[in-house]
């Protein structure tokens, strides 16, 4: 079955850079588009960015210019490569291979990411 195993947030002040990591196993991970979500303390679960298999990729508005997604399909692993970060960034980041999950989907443990002004 499906696993997903994020890695490499921290706790950063605002400005600075993170770079995450999905590690994906149980799935031929180069036939599914990957998509980066994250859940703020007290927030929904929001999209964050995607990729599909071609590379073609999309941002929520408030990431734009500052995030960028990629994948190594050799690796079976996802990154989200994130600039000039902000406090509003503070959240738990997960992946998924899922086009629409649901919070009754699997998801992986995330990775915690928090910001300070």
């Amino acid at each position: 079955q499906v696993q997903f195993l994020e890695s490499g947030g921290g706790e950063v002040q605002a400005g600075g850079s993170l770079r995450l990591s999905c590690v994906v196993s149980g799935t031929i991970f180069s036939n599914f588009a990957m998509t980066w979500y994250r859940r703020a303390p007290g927030k929904q679960r929001e999209l964050v960015a995607s990729i599909t298999t071609g590379g073609s990729t999309n941002y929520a508005d408030s990431v734009k210019g500052r995030f960028t997604i990629s994948r190594d399909n050799a690796k079976s692993t996802a990154y989200l490569e994130m600039n000039n970060l902000k406090p509003e960034d503070t959240a738990v980041y997960y992946c998924t291979d899922l086009p629409d999950p649901t919070e009754n989907d699997y998801w992986g443990q995330g990775t915690q990411v928090t910001v300070s002004s």
